[in-house]
Formats: structure tokens, C-alpha cells, sequence
């Protein structure tokens, strides 16, 4: 008796089997149909598209989950901005350093001992004054010599206007010939001759040594002593530089491309290194052609300088502002971008991003704007700064403002 049911429990535990399979094949089979039925007609769900959601529900898992909707981007006020109609006035900009030009260096005009110097570097000085003294022992040796000669050459003069005078007297008494009174002519022409002689010589030596006292040629300030006292100097050795500071001008150079544009009297606006204030001075003269082996033309700013709070050697940057009397359709620095080589801002047009291709012209560091030329209607909203991964045709809007009471911070 208790080997028959042990012998039925295989048969029983397959038809249960058999069951359970026949239920699920039928299950599956109707669900199938179904969900061909209703994904047929949109394509959207095919036979492949029920297969996996039957694949998933025998998985044991839900429905698929919906793909998420794209987020709109949104911009700030601050990021999106209009064009604006405004005048770019061109600023040209060049560099260099200020000299002087009144400047004058105080040379020996002949060889000899330095005996003193009466003046210090950074001493003011007038014009006319001793500035050093110099050994013109020679020098005076040298006049006196020719002072001798002079009146040398004076007393043959009087001697020979003398012999003259009586000769010419002789000759009316007919004692002595044509000839004779003759000769004693030319001897006192070349008397006077000789004079004359000596007396410039006299005059040349007389201006060496007033040129070889060392005096200040103009009023300014010792800019450098290049001797010592006691050095013996050679003939045109540089003894003194005296530098006038009332005056100054600013060497710079400037593109060929730009050159046209300046015109002598301008004025110019410099700066000049440590001075926080601007100091305004005038275009004085452009060079006639460009600097070998460059594309610069130097150009000479004059610089009032009476007060001498500016001095020479230090390096200034001068700045010429072109006025504009023309409104321009201008756009912020940053909204322009380049791909391929060509400019581009981002306009947000019907709720969607759109890059547009621009063409600039005037560019303004001062005021940060650029001008179009063309592509780019004046009423388009562009973004204002420029973003990285930007997708044309992605959806975009402005950000909504906050509420008064937000931003005033009440509750």
C-alpha cells in the first residue's frame, strides 16, 4: 500500500507542470497580441518594443520608464543683452621715453689741467655761469705773443705811412722817380696787410680762450659731471651735461596703419610711470618715412614740464582719442566668439539658441564693445558673455526675475 502513492507523486508533480505552463504560455500570448494591437498603428511600440516590455515583466520588472523631457537653458539679465546704437571713438596708443631737448653738454675747447669745478650734479644752474676753471697758461702765452704782434705790425705801419708821406713830397719836387714813390706804396699796403693779420690772430686767440672757460650755454640743472678736478683734459672732452627740464617730449612710434590718422597740434594724453595723474601734451612733429628694417613711424609728443615734476628718462605712455560722430550697432566684447576663423554671437530667437555669423568692425577696449556690420538684426536678444558646449536649436529663455519682496529681503 505504501509503494503506489510514491510511485504517482512524478506523475502528479508533471502534470502540475505541465499546467503552470500551458497558464503562462496562454498569458503570454494574450498580452503579446494586445500590446501589438495598440503599438502598431504610432510605430511607436512595435513587436521588438512589446518583446521587451514582456521580457521585463517576466523579469519581474515594471514598465519602462519615461525618457526625461530637455530642460529649457535659462539666462540672467545680466548674461543677455541688446544691441546698442553708440559712437566707438578710436583710441591710438604708443610708448616711449621722455627726453629733453634743451639739453647741453659743456666740452673743453682746448687741451689742459682742470683745475676746480664750482658746480655739483643736480645743482641749478644760469646761463652765462662758471660752472669749473681750467689751466690757460698756454692760452695766455699765446695772447700775449699775439698782442706783440699787433703792435709790431702797428709801429711798421706808422713807419711806412711815414716814408710815404715824404717820398710823395719828394716826388712833387721831382727828386725822386715814379718808381720809387711806387714801391713805398706797396710797402704800406703791405703793412696794412700785416696789421690786419695780427690783429686777427690776436681775435682768434682771445675767443679760444673765452671758449675754453667752462660756462653753463643755457638755465637748467647738472645733469653729470663726467671729470674730476686736477684730470688733464684733451681738446672736445666732455666736462658737463646741463639739462633744461621746462621742456619735454615723448619718442614713441606708431604703425604705418595708424600714422594717418595723427596730424601735428593733437592733443595727447600721457601717463607717465609713477604718476597716477594723466599729464595732457600736444603732437609736435611726425617723421617723414618709417624706421629701417620696421613698419613704425616715430612720432614726438611736446610736453609742458615747467613745474619739473617730470623727468627725463622715465617712460611714459601716450594715448591720441579719435572722436566718432557716427552711432554704431555695437554688441559687448564678450559676446563675440570665433569658429573657423569667422566672428559669431549666440541670439536666443523663439525660444531656442541660434548662432549667427557677424561681421565687426571698430573694437573699443575702453567701453568693452564691438561693432557689427552685419548679421545681426538690432532687436535680437544675444547672450552677453560666452558659454562653453552650446547646442543650436537647444531650448532657451531668460530666467524669471525675482520677486520685489525676495529681493528687498522682506518676508
Amino acid at each position: 500500500m505504501s509503494a503506489a502513492p510514491a510511485r504517482r507523486r512524478p506523475w502528479r508533480l508533471a502534470a502540475a507542470l505541465l499546467l503552470v505552463a500551458g497558464a503562462v504560455a496562454l498569458a503570454v500570448l494574450a498580452l503579446r497580441g494586445d500590446l501589438g494591437n495598440r503599438g502598431g498603428d504610432s510605430g511607436a511600440g512595435g513587436p521588438q518594443a512589446a518583446d521587451g516590455r514582456l521580457a521585463r515583466l517576466l523579469r519581474g520588472g515594471g514598465p519602462a520608464p519615461a525618457e526625461p523631457a530637455a530642460v529649457p537653458l535659462q539666462f540672467g539679465a545680466a548674461e543677455l543683452t541688446r544691441p546698442l546704437r553708440q559712437a566707438l571713438p578710436q583710441r591710438i596708443e604708443f610708448s616711449g621715453p621722455l627726453v629733453a631737448p634743451n639739453t647741453a653738454i659743456v666740452r673743453t675747447k682746448s687741451a689742459g689741467t682742470l683745475l676746480a669745478l664750482n658746480v655739483a650734479e643736480g645743482q641749478r644752474v644760469q646761463t652765462g655761469q662758471v660752472l669749473g676753471r681750467m689751466d690757460l697758461a698756454d692760452l695766455e702765452s699765446r695772447v700775449d705773443d699775439r698782442s706783440a704782434a699787433v703792435q709790431q705790425a702797428e709801429a711798421q705801419l706808422a713807419e711806412a705811412e711815414r716814408q710815404q708821406a715824404s717820398n710823395q713830397g719828394l716826388a712833387q719836387q721831382n727828386f725822386i722817380s715814379e718808381i720809387a714813390l711806387q714801391s713805398s706804396q706797396a710797402k704800406l699796403d703791405a703793412a696794412r696787410a700785416q696789421l690786419r693779420s695780427a690783429r686777427a690772430q690776436l681775435s682768434g686767440v682771445r675767443v679760444g680762450v673765452r671758449d675754453a672757460a667752462l660756462v653753463a650755454p643755457l638755465a637748467g640743472i647738472v645733469g653729470k659731471r663726467h671729470v674730476v678736478a686736477g684730470e688733464k683734459l684733451t681738446a672736445e672732452q666732455p666736462v658737463f651735461t646741463v639739462v633744461d627740464l621746462t621742456r619735454l617730449e615723448l619718442i614713441g612710434t606708431v604703425a604705418t596703419h595708424e600714422v594717418s590718422r595723427l596730424a601735428p597740434g593733437q592733443a595727447v594724453r600721457v601717463t607717465v610711470e609713477g604718476w597716477t595723474a594723466p599729464v595732457s601734451g600736444r603732437i609736435d612733429r611726425i617723421a617723414p618715412s618709417a624706421e629701417a628694417g620696421t613698419r613704425a613711424i616715430g612720432v614726438v609728443v611736446a610736453l609742458d614740464n615747467r613745474d619739473e615734476r617730470l623727468r627725463a628718462g622715465q617712460y611714459a605712455q601716450a594715448l591720441v582719442t579719435l572722436e566718432d560722430a557716427t552711432p554704431r550697432l555695437t554688441v559687448p566684447l564678450a559676446a563675440v566668439g570665433q569658429a573657423s576663423g569667422q566672428d559669431q554671437v549666440w541670439t536666443i530667437e523663439g525660444g531656442r539658441l541660434v548662432r549667427r555669423i557677424v561681421i565687426t568692425g571698430r573694437r573699443d577696449a575702453a567701453s568693452g564693445r564691438v561693432e557689427v556690420l552685419s548679421g545681426l538684426p538690432e532687436e535680437a536678444l544675444v547672450l552677453a558673455a560666452r558659454f562653453d558646449n552650446l547646442k543650436e536649436g537647444a531650448a532657451a529663455g531668460s530666467a524669471p526675475q525675482p520677486a520685489a519682496s525676495a529681493a528687498s529681503g522682506a518676508p
